[in-house]
């Protein structure tokens, strides 16, 4: 009997090494896969190379490019200046121009030096570039989500029982081809007034149910300084609100926005987290990171909120990857959101089996801190609704019968 007690260890341990073996198996393909991705870091050589291209036309320093300001001011929207910084071939350019006569489109230079010069179907390009696939669209709506029927006060959308959105601007560093407002971009680059912010915030008081505010756009953190502080400071001042969000993507289009001034503003009004949109592996840079740094050490909490999009991130590896280089930097993967189905922006709509085998392929094979819930937003203002692979069976009051990650079925008791 001493003999059988002494040889379980070493029995177990066998067994162990055998599954640990079959686990290393399972994730040597990812990892070959994995290697191939380009990510920011990666890819940091071809940037700076971009970068000083892009200094060199515009007679400006590396200084300059550090400022957020100049970036806005330099944002490219003519194409003639585009095809001059990314050469294009003669179909491209005519599609762009006549795609712009529809559509807005502009591109930050931090935006356009992440794209490859080389590949059409570079996932940066194909976000940041128009394409002809905009105006052969008949299927998307011009507001998908309802949110004209989801504003009971101005700049405010409501569809839950207790958070609401307040939109601040139509204004981006980069007008995204998949944006789910595009609506409101416009010709040009408005502000919601003050006295429109004010009747917003007159609602939020009068309604204390309400205690998480999302300020969003366009990207809240275009707004200036100084209507942020004042936005934020009468927000934290509402006893019933209890935590503030900011929706921005300047992270991923326009690092240097995130200034010490505009730290020292976010730092004084916690709890508050930022959600941001990075949906390939190469976004998250060096510049990125210091960004997420910078919002780190003022007390900000960093969530992301990808797009599944057909051709930029749909495959499983690429998401993996995505999420994977984001945890590196300290922004939690929160959302998938399918695509939404917005007029012009057909072609970037996935099939919802994609976003399935994505979770499929992430649940147990990563860290669980790297698998966010894949949301499709309810048509006229319906609400997020989480989809995943079925786990659960089958199940009564005595048992339930689950799918593992790896396949397997097992029935789970209950008392």
């Amino acid at each position: 009997m001493s003999v059988q007690l002494q040889d379980r260890p070493v029995a177990f341990r066998q067994y162990a090494l055998r599954r640990a073996e079959k686990l290393k198996q399972m994730v040597t393909p990812y990892l070959k896969q994995a290697s191939t991705i380009p990510t920011g870091f990666s890819s940091s050589d071809t940037f700076e190379s971009h970068r000083a291209m892009i200094l060199n036309y515009f007679g400006a320093t590396l200084d300059d490019w550090e400022n957020w300001h100049w970036q806005m001011t330099h944002r490219i929207s003519d194409p003639h200046v585009l095809d001059t910084l990314l050469p294009l071939a003669a179909t491209q350019r005519q599609e762009i121009l006549r795609v712009g006569k529809t559509f807005r489109w502009a591109i930050s230079p931090y935006y356009l030096s992440l794209m490859d010069d080389s590949d059409p179907f570079d996932p940066i390009r194909l976000q940041g570039l128009p394409s002809q696939a905009e105006l052969f669209d008949d299927f998307g709506e011009e507001d998908p989500m309802g949110e004209e029927y989801t504003s009971p006060a101005p700049s405010i959308t409501r569809r839950y029982p207790d958070r609401l959105i307040i939109n601040v601007t139509n204004m981006c560093a980069m007008y995204c081809r998949h944006c789910q407002r595009r609506r409101n971009i416009g010709e040009t680059d408005t502000h919601s007034p003050r006295v429109q912010l004010s009747q917003a915030l007159n609602y939020i008081r009068a309604n204390p149910e309400i205690r998480d505010v999302l300020v969003t756009g366009g990207d809240a953190l275009l707004l200036s300084d100084q209507t942020l502080d004042w936005l934020l400071g009468e927000l934290h001042a509402i006893p019933h609100v209890e935590i503030k969000r900011l929706g921005t993507r300047v992270p991923v289009t326009l690092p240097m926005r995130i200034t010490d001034e505009l730290c020292t503003i976010l730092a004084k009004y916690p709890p508050l987290y930022i959600n941001t949109q990075f949906n390939h592996p190469k976004e998250v840079t060096k510049d990125a990171k210091k960004a997420a740094d910078k919002l780190i050490a003022a007390g900000v909490i960093l969530g992301n909120q990808a797009v599944l999009l057909k051709g930029i991130n749909t495959q499983p590896q690429v998401m993996k990857k995505l999420n994977q280089e984001l945890l590196k930097i300290r922004v939690r993967p929160y959302y998938i959101f399918h695509a939404k189905n917005v007029k012009g922006t057909r072609h970037f709509v996935p099939r919802i089996q994609d976003g399935i085998e994505i979770i499929e392929q992430l649940r147990g094979h990563t860290s669980g801190l790297a698998v966010p819930t894949y949301i499709i937003n309810a048509p006229k203002g319906g609400g997020k609704t989480p989809i995943s692979p079925q786990y659960l069976v089958s199940l009564d009051e005595n048992k339930a019968v689950l799918r593992t990650w790896e396949g397997k079925y097992i029935q789970y008791e209950t008392p």
